[in-house]
């Protein structure tokens, strides 16, 4: 893979249509040569890692195994270290645990991370105290800091992009294969947890009947390579084109195209127009492909969204990632999933209930009630229970760290305790604890199916 897409057979049907939420570049002479180095980069990921991400989530399609895609809402430069990229990881994999271990079902799992430093703005411009700024757009964009030089669209911030994702995926490699995803760790992947922490317990206590199990397996002459490390993928929205263009490549196997930078890419609710460039950019690559789907969403757009998206009906190229709002999923979702299983298309179907439940409390910080979050998954998995068709997985925003972002949990967090460690670059994100109470409660759920 070493041929640059557009250079040959081409992804540039994009260039002539409208595409939405690209940041305003004051010198447009800059773009073009950070672009055209990128487009000479190594690949951050690989097209056999793409099409063995795309069968894992064929099996999810097929209800045979189960999605958890999670991380940050926005990467940040200055967070690529090992101890921040280990807490998100460690995070993951003992929700996995929960959910493979309670729910008994396979578990996929997909990190928003390694090139997800891009955010879509509802507002272009940003007004404080009377000046107005370009909003900040994500670290591959600009800086958050309110200043006219912070706030400028860089491309050189591209290239800082590729650099960052590249240590971010040598890191998650490392830990993954290196006996650190070992199942008999999960012991240790608690042991900095907050002794007092109900949700800690609660894994405590699972990780000691994994112990047991894995025990019994060995005593028996069974110890599957599987437990010592783990596939793990990366994700991420492909918002900014200039840069997934020129990480697009020929597939010197097939001769088809994949967008190296991430092995599995989705279009967000605010670019997910029919006759727009990123939907027309995801049709030509065959990277697993998301589409998120807000409550405005009607049955015949996802209908063309698989026409144009998946339209050899192959099961796990598709995924619609649904973000309606507990108030308003279990109304929204049944014709949608009733009308797209009525054409014989099979996408996954996954929960992101993070984005329809966001509000700003009186300090002024945005949040999520984690109880919100909760029954938003719920919903899911009721109308999915009503119609007998399969709930994929769930999309949520998190970290491994315990920060105070989102109000409610087990360790109950309460809107005057926001301001202790709100520390998010953008939206409000599950913390650890959080995170593992949401992994008991779907595992739960899933069992009821």
């Amino acid at each position: 893979m070493t041929v640059n897409a557009e250079s040959s057979t081409s992804t540039a049907s994009w260039r002539d249509l409208p595409a939405a939420q690209q940041p305003e570049y004051p010198d447009s002479e800059a773009l073009r040569e950070v672009t055209a180095d990128l487009a000479g980069y190594p690949p951050l990921v690989f097209a056999g890692e793409c099409d063995q991400l795309r069968d894992r989530l064929g099996a999810v399609a097929r209800g045979e195994a189960f999605l958890l895609q999670g991380g940050d809402c926005a990467e940040a430069f200055d967070q690529v270290s090992a101890e921040h990229i280990r807490a998100k990881l460690k995070t993951l994999l003992q929700m996995s645990a929960v959910l493979t271990y309670a729910a008994a079902v396979p578990v996929v799992k997909v990190g928003r991370i390694a090139g997800q430093y891009s955010k879509p703005r509802s507002k272009a411009t940003e007004i404080r105290d009377g000046v107005e700024l370009p909003s900040y757009r994500g670290d591959s964009v600009n800086a958050p800091a309110f200043t006219t030089e912070a706030r400028t669209p860089d491309p050189e911030r591209l290239r800082r992009m590729y650099h960052s994702s590249a240590a971010t995926l040598n890191l998650v490699r490392g830990f993954t294969t290196g006996g650190y995803a070992d199942l008999r760790q999960v012991h240790a992947w608690n042991q900095d947890f907050v002794r007092n922490s109900a949700s800690g317990q609660r894994y405590e206590a699972l990780a000691r009947e994994i112990d047991r199990a894995l025990n019994f397996m060995k005593a028996c002459g069974a110890d599957p390579a599987e437990f010592h490390s783990v596939e793990f993928y990366a994700s991420h929205e492909a918002l900014l084109l200039d840069y997934e263009a020129a990480l697009t490549r020929v597939d010197s196997r097939t001769g088809s195209l994949y967008d190296v930078s991430g092995h599995m890419i989705w279009i967000g609710e605010r670019t997910r127009q029919l006759g727009g460039a990123h939907v027309e950019f995801a049709s030509r690559v065959r990277n697993p492909i998301g589409v998120k789907l807000g409550p405005t969403t009607t049955p015949e757009e996802a209908l063309a969204y698989i026409d144009r998206l998946d339209p050899d009906r192959e099961p796990g190229r598709l995924t619609f990632i649904t973000r309606y709002g507990a108030g308003k999923i279990r109304d929204l979702l049944p014709e949608l999933v009733e009308k797209v299983t009525a054409s014989g298309a099979r996408p996954v179907w996954v929960c992101d209930p993070m984005h329809g439940n966001t509000f700003e409390a009186a300090s002024g910080h945005k949040t999520r009630r984690f109880d919100d979050v909760l029954d938003e998954v719920k919903g899911f998995f009721e109308v999915h229970k009503a119609l007998g068709t399969h709930p994929g997985g769930i999309h949520v925003e998190l970290t491994g760290d315990d920060v105070t972002e989102c109000v409610g949990g087990g360790d109950e967090i309460f809107v005057d305790d926001l301001h202790q460690r709100y520390e998010t670059a953008c939206d409000p994100r599950l913390n650890r604890s959080q995170s593992l109470d949401l992994a008991f409660l779907v595992a739960e759920m899933y069992r009821d199916q």
